[in-house]
């Protein structure tokens, strides 16, 4: 289990990360640019940011190459605002959660159409 320090850690890097990135990485070329969630490791030396895009396909691929081409900027903008013995290497990742929940609700939704109502007659 993560100690206390370590989750108020991930939760502020995440909200400095995603300050960062509406700053820097424009809308309409890349989408809406979402941070999920942060995992940091131990010794706070790697942060793993799960981002979710929304937008076109062409606008996903070009987020994830202005992330990747940004990172040492975005990288410098949190160790500005988040002091700490070490800054943390971000590497992005895309986090296909929602899409993956959003399908499962399709399905579930489409089954409950297609099968037969079922009485609660007894």
């Amino acid at each position: 289990m993560a100690s206390l320090r370590l989750l108020r850690v991930r939760e502020l890097l995440k909200r400095e990360i995603g300050e960062a990135i509406r700053r820097e990485i424009p809308v309409q070329q890349a989408g809406l640019v979402t941070v999920n969630d942060v995992d940091v490791t131990g010794d706070l030396r790697v942060a793993t940011v799960f981002i979710g895009i929304l937008g076109s396909s062409e606008q996903q691929r070009t987020g994830l190459a202005m992330l990747q081409k940004n990172r040492a900027r975005i990288q410098g903008l949190v160790a500005k605002a988040v002091i700490l013995k070490y800054t943390p290497q971000l590497r992005f990742m895309v986090d296909d959660s929602v899409t993956r929940g959003n399908r499962v609700l399709d399905i579930i939704t489409e089954l409950e159409r297609t099968s037969p109502a079922t009485s609660t007659e007894e």
